[in-house]
């Protein structure tokens, strides 16, 4: 049997990691986004321990959802407690989910020191437990805790523990590398032995990468016999987080020929990993296998040379299948073939190979400057057309000026005036912000909007600066990458400008950004009755 039962445990073990934190409303959307990518059981919390999570389960009662299950988490028992009097297991059950998720102690550690009972007592409250929520008509997947390390103190204590929640009607019995500590090889030989003790039973894994093993741990977990697979979206969680469901699924299913969602799904793998980024207010890892913008990067010349005659010379995938893309990067360690294949990308016909060669020089002049073109694929294609001989200045620079000042509250302001040409035409235009380069923005924003009224639209999301040379002290070279997007629409790029001087880099970066802008932007240059108006003026 090859199906692979998918367990989503984002909500809950998810955020247990630092920085990491879900309104009730960030937990519905992504339990709507996992069900629409074909997740089975989706943990929503635990309802007894927050009121935010016991919120959630009154929403997910009508959520209406058209392939997962929303799983309620919970422990066993407490030691002097009944069942039907135990608050968390009554939380459970209120929580009203077709599925719970109960966990319960196999390391004889945790029974004595942590919970400071007996052998006995620990196997009776996993039992017991599991009977009562069986008899409630719940479907019990019992996550055994900490169960390799138990198993390698105590494997036939560790095998009790097991033993009582299957006898007492657990659906899938899950052993969990609570600690992330163990080996690959350790996980397929413990696994395969319980495969074995409990034939007939269905057994699952829930790792914790804390020694950076999650991912090959659960593949040898399923090789071994296991077929219900937990873990979070983008691998957040405690510590170093549980195993990245995004790396499993795609090994599992496009690596190893396992059924883990339907083939059309899987090409919303990446959609899945940056929708959840994006709801948790996460920074994505660019370098995240299979789903990160990196992981179908190809920088160096003969990479990309190689990679543009036969994708599978440096892919080991086709990307398409995740719902990824290849990018070739432009660097100083850029061949020809790098520039031809984003010239091609960007739709930029380059004249044989002196256009192509006069490129790589260029670039390779301005990153020996400080410049870096991978982020700033804008200000590349400038660079390209300009090597092509196409004009995109559209306006130019007469003189600029900033300054800033403190007030007598303190409250700090920047004042910037900006004289440019368009088409002969002279325009000065003064501007007030927060700072110097929001100062000139807003100026040079005020002075072409006569011309380019589209330009309103245009708004700048970031802006990162960093020292190249701090040998350099205060006259260190500086770059400056800013983010650009048009105002309700999904239009973001990025420009490049370095300078020693912070100013004279900003306007690098922020010219090169409107000049983008105007290239793709319908019209290009003023309407002829503007430009006659503006010279009777």
């Amino acid at each position: 049997m090859n199906k692979i039962e998918l367990f989503d445990t984002t909500l809950r073990d998810g955020t247990q990691g630092e920085h990491v934190t879900l309104s009730v409303n960030d937990k519905v959307r992504i339990a709507r986004r996992l069900d629409r990518f074909g997740i089975d059981v989706i943990e929503g919390g635990w309802p007894g321990s927050n009121p935010k999570d016991h919120e959630f389960f009154e929403t997910a009662a009508d959520l209406h959802l058209s392939h997962a299950s929303i799983c309620a988490f919970g422990s066993t028992r407490r030691a002097f407690n009944t069942p039907d009097e135990d608050p968390n297991l009554q939380a459970m059950l209120a929580a009203g989910t077709p599925v719970v998720s109960l966990f319960g102690k196999s390391w004889l550690l945790h029974v004595i020191k942590a919970l400071g009972v007996d052998r006995d007592q620990n196997l009776d409250m996993i039992a017991g437990s599991i009977d009562w929520l069986r008899q409630n008509d719940r479907r019990v997947i019992y996550d055994a805790e900490h169960f390799f390390d138990g198993y390698k103190d105590d494997r036939g204590y560790a095998l009790q523990t097991l033993r009582a929640a299957a006898d007492a009607g657990a659906d899938v019995l899950v052993l969990c590398d609570t600690n992330g500590g163990t080996m690959p090889t350790e996980v397929r030989q413990i696994v395969a032995d319980v495969c074995g003790e409990f034939a007939g039973c269905a057994i699952g894994v829930h790792a914790h990468n804390d020694s950076g093993c999650a991912v090959a741990n659960t593949l040898m977990a399923v090789e071994a016999g296991a077929r219900h697979v937990q873990g979070t979206i983008n691998g957040i969680g405690e510590r170093t987080g549980n195993v990245d469901l995004c790396s499993a699924i795609a090994c599992l299913q496009l690596k190893m020929g396992y059924d883990c969602v339907d083939p059309e799904a899987l090409v919303m793998l990446a959609d899945v990993s940056h929708f959840v980024d994006e709801v948790a207010n996460i920074m994505p890892i660019d370098r995240a296998p299979f789903v990160g913008r990196s992981a179908f990067a190809h920088k160096g010349g003969i990479h990309v040379s190689a990679v543009m005659k036969e994708p599978r010379a440096y892919e080991h995938l086709d990307p398409k299948l995740v719902g990824n893309r290849r990018r070739v990067l432009v660097s100083d360690l850029s061949g020809q073939s790098n520039v031809r294949y984003k010239a091609e990308e960007l739709g930029i016909e380059l004249n044989g190979k002196n256009e192509a060669r006069r490129a790589v020089e260029r670039i390779k002049e301005l990153e020996h400057l400080g410049y870096e073109f991978q982020g700033a694929e804008a200000s590349f294609e400038l660079l390209l057309r300009s090597v092509r001989g196409q004009d995109t200045e559209y306006f130019t620079l007469d003189r600029l000026r900033v300054h800033s000042e403190e007030g007598e509250s303190g409250v700090g302001w920047s004042e910037a005036t900006v004289s440019i040409f368009v088409q002969g035409h002279r325009e000065l235009a003064v501007g007030e912000g927060v700072g110097p380069v929001d100062a000139l923005y807003k100026a040079l924003q005020a002075a072409l909007c006569r011309f380019f009224p589209r330009l309103e639209a245009v708004r700048l999301v970031d802006y990162k600066v960093r020292v190249l040379t701090p040998e350099d002290a205060t006259m260190a070279m500086v770059r400056v990458l800013i983010e650009h997007r048009e105002a309700a629409g999904d239009r973001i790029w990025h420009t490049v400008g370095v300078s020693r001087n912070i100013i004279e880099a900003s306007w690098q970066a922020l010219t090169d950004g409107i000049r983008y802008y105007l290239l793709h932007t319908k019209p290009i240059q003023p309407a002829r009755p503007q430009l006659e108006a503006l010279a009777a003026e």
